[in-house]
């Protein structure tokens, strides 16, 4: 490459249809990491080893733009606008009742089979029903004492997308 065209790659003249692309690629940057694929950086360990802490991956909204989450999926949970959002596992929805027995998920009176949890659990939590209009969600690492570990109902409308990866 010659030294010229070197130069205007790095410092273009501004001239109009340089600020009409610099702007569009602005606005379309703001659309996507705004609104359809939200960066999102992973803190704490309520979804090892599925996720890890400190992890980074982005939030893909218009998973559920047609279609309704599904048990297994893995969630976006909003909680205070689109900053603070917990990451969690579908395990049940409105009208289903919930459990968890010696460490295992009952949902309906049946055991779940959940390969994705790798750590042992002893959690115990008397039998819910979910309210229509709701979903309970559930991290992976069951390793985590009960009383410190984020979960239950939350309202379908707060599950944003799911993670790109």
């Amino acid at each position: 490459m010659e030294d010229g065209h070197l130069k205007n790659f790095f410092f273009p003249k501004i001239k109009k249809v340089f600020l009409i692309r610099l702007a569009v690629v602005i606005i379309v940057a703001y659309v996507v990491f705004g609104y359809v694929c939200l960066p999102m950086r992973i803190q704490g360990a309520s979804m090892e080893p599925t996720y890890h802490d400190g992890g980074f991956n982005f939030c893909w909204t218009p998973s559920y733009w047609f279609s309704k989450p599904r048990r297994g999926d893995i969630v976006m949970v909003r909680l205070a606008g689109n900053k603070v959002m917990y990451l969690k596992r579908v395990v049940a929805f409105g009208g289903e009742t919930v459990e968890f027995r010696n460490g295992r998920l009952i949902v309906d009176g049946k055991e779940l089979d959940e390969p994705y949890v790798k750590f042992p659990c002893d959690w115990n939590r008397e039998p819910l029903k979910v309210e229509e209009g709701k979903t309970y969600v559930v991290g992976d690492n069951r390793d985590m004492n009960i009383l410190g570990h984020e979960f239950g109902e939350t309202s379908s409308r707060r599950i944003v997308g799911k993670p790109l990866w």
